[in-house]
């Protein structure tokens, strides 16, 4: 037994010094999850819980991902590794959240789809976000707004409004998740943008695109698609 511990640990610590001398990109998937198992139960052997966690899910994101109770399934995963995958996880998505203010939206576009991805694609029930610019387009800070089954009359205009006159924004990007996957937009999808188009457009802010978010890496964008330029339109006869 102390032959075996010994053994783990310095197979840990060999990883350790690899990751220490030539950073993450020269570890293998199944080499980072269990550095990460480790945190959890730092003297366990967790070589094949970390190949059976890739092998389960499919991937290396797929694995971070996953719930917690998903997580303990697989065999070698207990309460311990699944709250050390969960956690640094949500640290991730802080960081990549908090890395985006001040930033330019404009010139950070993949940088916000990024955090969209990371924060939305694997949900398992609907979100809304607000993404809140200045005048110059820099970002403010993202909000979630709502969370649940979205329909063009489950997000009120004045609470959407209120949100951005508390943070004095001047245009504002929204963004939802589909977990179905499918990233095409919905007839509820189209109104509830016309909605708060026509909402910021009394305010005076700008409403520059609607982000659906689903299984694929690049989320739907209006503005991509000529959306927003056909809801501007309609916005404009109906003014």
């Amino acid at each position: 037994m102390l032959k075996l511990k010994n053994k783990n640990n310095g197979h840990r610590q060999r990883l350790r010094e690899k990751f220490l001398a030539r950073g993450l990109e020269s570890l293998n998937d199944d080499e980072v999850l269990e550095l990460l198992l480790t945190l959890g139960t730092p003297r366990k052997g967790l070589k094949e819980p970390a190949r059976e966690l890739l092998k389960t899910f499919g991937s290396f994101s797929a694995v971070l991902e996953s719930a917690p109770e998903e997580l303990t399934q697989v065999d070698g995963i207990g309460p311990q590794n699944s709250f050390a995958i969960h956690f640094i996880h949500s640290v991730a998505r802080r960081y990549l959240a908090q890395r985006l203010k001040n930033k330019n939206y404009l010139h950070s576009s993949n940088e916000v789809a990024d955090y969209l991805n990371h924060s939305m694609r694997s949900l398992k029930r609907e979100v809304f976000k607000v993404i809140l610019l200045d005048a110059s387009f820099s970002i403010i800070d993202t909000k979630t707004l709502f969370e649940g089954t979205l329909a063009a009359n489950t997000i009120y205009p004045r609470e959407f409004i209120k949100l951005l006159l508390e943070h004095h924004t001047a245009a504002v990007v929204i963004a939802h998740n589909h977990p179905s996957g499918n990233i095409e937009p919905s007839r509820a999808d189209r109104k509830l943008t016309r909605n708060l188009f026509l909402a910021c457009t009394i305010m005076n802010i700008q409403l520059l695109d609607h982000l659906i978010i689903g299984a694929k890496n690049k989320p739907y964008s209006f503005a991509d698609h000529g959306l927003m330029a056909e809801i501007k339109k309609e916005c404009e006869n109906i003014l």
